[in-house]
């Protein structure tokens, strides 16, 4: 069930329906909605896997349950071992054998032994690296005594598969959710027109401005050898703001939708567009996927307190696994590799750090040095985002030499000025709003009603008017 689609127009005002006026009185009856609301929505998808999402949600609460009980830490160690094995050998069947059956067989190729891989042919289960990870979570924080495990299934499981995160994120953590569903939740005016105002702008930026670029994206990328470095150039602009108007509005439906019901997700873009450094760049982008390695990886590996060599270690092992977590193909791990070579000096030179507030703070305009150092860490991203996008390392490779060709200088044989037209628009209001939770956080608050209408309807036309052909969300693939 998609966000963007008429079932989910159908299914979200009955669950809050249900919500608000059926099941309001009694906390466990609202807990016991959400969650079989949250698995009819994963089971539109594909029933099949249904099992999938339900098994792991036992396998880690009863983890949970075993670890307290444990009476010496050997079998503590045990139980968590067992869960972490069983998460990760899921998610290793589903996800990579298929890779790792095929990498074998050419690596056996290259010594002269030809063989053909044996694949399974299954379909990857919508959101397994999204609800693992949150179970993981949940079993490490245990396992390290940071939480104390919860007794209630019904609550442990609406943690687990609460529908507006389940299959694409933020990945959420258990000391910042698990209570949020414990506590008694009574409707908030405010809250949920903040819901709207944020479902609305992320619609926005999905149906306009990202499914609009995937159209010139997918045609340019699968047709490469048709076109010339400038046309290459235009098609690797339009994918990076696809993609990053795809999970970015995902997650702004997700996080609106959230708080019609009176919880709160963890925040997961913050303009990251906007970044004077690739450190920065990622410390706004996909924020609780960076902070889930950054506290279940990197840290315990030593972090950033051992000598030069640890750090560098740690960074590419936290990029290359981070590229990896994003599919079963050599391009995720390059594009990995690529953004820890671009972070490096700033980590060798502990610069890493330079920019943690956003730019141009209480100020209208950048500087012309912040400016030039966002106009440089976009294109890193944006020469990054050609790996990612591409079908192999191949296709990659001569998608970006033709940008370094002489046909760079030609005119480009596509050329949609509309679309460049409603991506300036986008960008002017994202700027506008960037120290927001959210671009139209606050646009026009304190302008009369009928401005605030006004730019409220403005969008609400746009995205009907100005809406690309349907595109299924970038991130239910991973």
């Amino acid at each position: 069930m998609l966000f963007n689609s008429i079932n989910f127009v159908i299914f979200l005002p009955i669950v809050l329906a249900l919500y608000w006026f059926v099941t309001n009185k009694s906390l466990k009856l609202q807990n016991a909605l959400l969650l079989v609301s949250s698995y009819f929505f994963y089971a539109c998808w594909d029933y099949r896997f249904l099992f999938l999402l339900i098994f792991s949600t036992l396998l880690d609460y009863f983890t949970g349950l075993k670890m307290a009980e444990a009476r010496t830490p050997a079998i503590k160690r045990s139980w968590f071992w067992l869960s972490v094995c069983i998460n990760l050998g899921f998610l290793g069947v589903f996800k990579y054998f298929n890779f790792f059956a095929a990498s074998f067989a050419q690596a056996l190729s290259l010594v002269g032994l030809h063989t053909s891989p044996w694949v399974l042919h299954i379909v990857l289960p919508v959101g397994i690296s999204f609800y693992t990870f949150h179970g993981l979570s949940y079993v490490i924080d245990i396992y390290k005594d940071r939480i104390k495990p919860e007794k209630d299934f019904v609550t442990y499981s609406v943690f687990v598969s609460f529908f507006p995160l389940l299959v694409a994120g933020p990945i959420e953590r258990a000391t910042h959710l698990l209570p949020q569903i414990k506590r008694e939740r009574h409707f908030n005016y405010s809250q949920a027109i903040d819901g709207l105002k944020q479902i609305l702008w992320g619609m926005f930026k999905k149906v306009v401005i990202a499914d609009n670029c995937a159209y010139y994206a997918n045609m340019i990328f699968n047709n490469a050898g048709d076109y010339s470095g400038s046309t290459h150039v235009i098609g690797a602009l339009f994918f990076t703001f696809q993609i990053y108007c795809d999970f970015s509005g995902y997650s702004d439906i997700a996080l609106g939708t959230a708080k019609l019901f009176g919880i709160d997700l963890l925040r997961n873009f913050a303009y990251p567009y906007f970044s004077r450094d690739i450190a920065e760049f990622w410390r706004r982008w996909h924020i609780s996927l960076s902070s889930w390695f950054r506290d279940y990886l990197y840290i315990p590996l030593g972090g950033s307190k051992g000598g030069t060599w640890m750090r560098v270690r740690n960074t590419f092992i936290i990029f290359l696994v981070s590229g990896f977590w994003h599919g079963a193909n050599w391009t995720f791990i390059v594009w990995g590799g690529l953004n820890a070579l671009f972070i490096l000096p700033l980590i060798i030179s502990k610069n890493n750090r330079n920019h943690l507030e956003i730019v141009a703070q209480g100020r209208t305009w950048p500087t012309m040095r912040e400016a030039i150092n966002m106009v440089l860490t976009f294109a890193l991203a944006n020469l990054a985002w050609i790996v990612f996008r591409s079908e192999n390392i191949g296709q990659a490779w001569d998608f970006i030499a033709k940008i370094f060709s002489r046909s760079l200088f030609t005119v480009p044989e596509v050329m949609p000025v509309k679309i460049f037209v409603l991506i300036f628009i986008f960008m002017v209001i994202e700027w506008m709003g960037r120290e927001e939770q959210y671009a139209i956080a606050r646009l026009a608050i304190r302008r009369p009603r009928l401005v605030r209408w006004s730019v409220y309807y403005a969008i609400i036309f746009c995205i009907f008017y100005f809406a690309g052909t349907d595109q299924q969300f970038i991130y239910f693939q991973f």
